[in-house]
């Protein structure tokens, strides 16, 4: 089983990738692709495009890797390259948009299961002012928005929102794989 864990950034998706993976070692985590950037670069477009890059091609590259959990999938940076542009942060041209929305869904095709984490009143998770609330807000909105789209999710994958404690995430997610923890 192949799954994405997406999210706006302090949205729960490491701590339920750790709380998952401490319950199921068959599965390999791949990191949230910032760690695998400059991490002297600005937030802007070209970082997350290049994070948009990383991730499609781990999905990509190794598509017949049994049990994978990643944290986040290129439609987490399409999102938050249409969110910066929502912003007046960023221009995308049409020709870079559309490469983006096409290696996105060709990544999307070897998933299983897309977990989505989106930001709600029922369970805050409390942030401070540096962590971008605008950017966090536009980019929960893209991302939901972009959930909608058949091009990008096809017929094949798995869409679930998860929402509640971290326990009742872990829960759903060990529901959702036919997977279950220690009792």
């Amino acid at each position: 089983m192949r799954i994405v864990v997406s999210g706006t950034h302090a949205s729960g998706k490491s701590t339920l990738i750790s709380d998952f993976a401490s319950r199921h070692p068959e599965f390999t985590v791949l990191p949230d692709p910032f760690e695998l950037v400059d991490e002297d670069d600005a937030v802007g477009a070209a970082l997350f495009a290049a994070q948009l890059r990383i991730a499609a091609d781990r999905l990509t590259d190794e598509p017949g890797r049994a049990h994978v959990i990643a944290e986040r999938g290129p439609l987490d940076f399409l999102a938050y390259l249409l969110a910066l542009a929502d912003l007046g942060s960023a221009e995308l041209d049409e020709e870079f948009r559309e490469r983006a929305v096409a290696r996105t869904a060709g990544a999307l095709r070897t998933v299983d299961l897309l977990i989505v984490l989106p930001v709600t009143d029922r369970d805050p998770i409390h942030v401070s002012a540096d962590e971008h609330l605008e950017l966090r807000a536009a980019m929960n909105d893209a991302l939901l928005d972009l959930l909608d789209d058949p091009d990008l999710i096809g017929g094949h994958l798995t869409v679930v929102e998860l929402a509640g404690t971290p326990l009742e995430r872990l829960t759903a997610l060990e529901t959702l794989t036919g997977v279950t923890g220690p009792v």
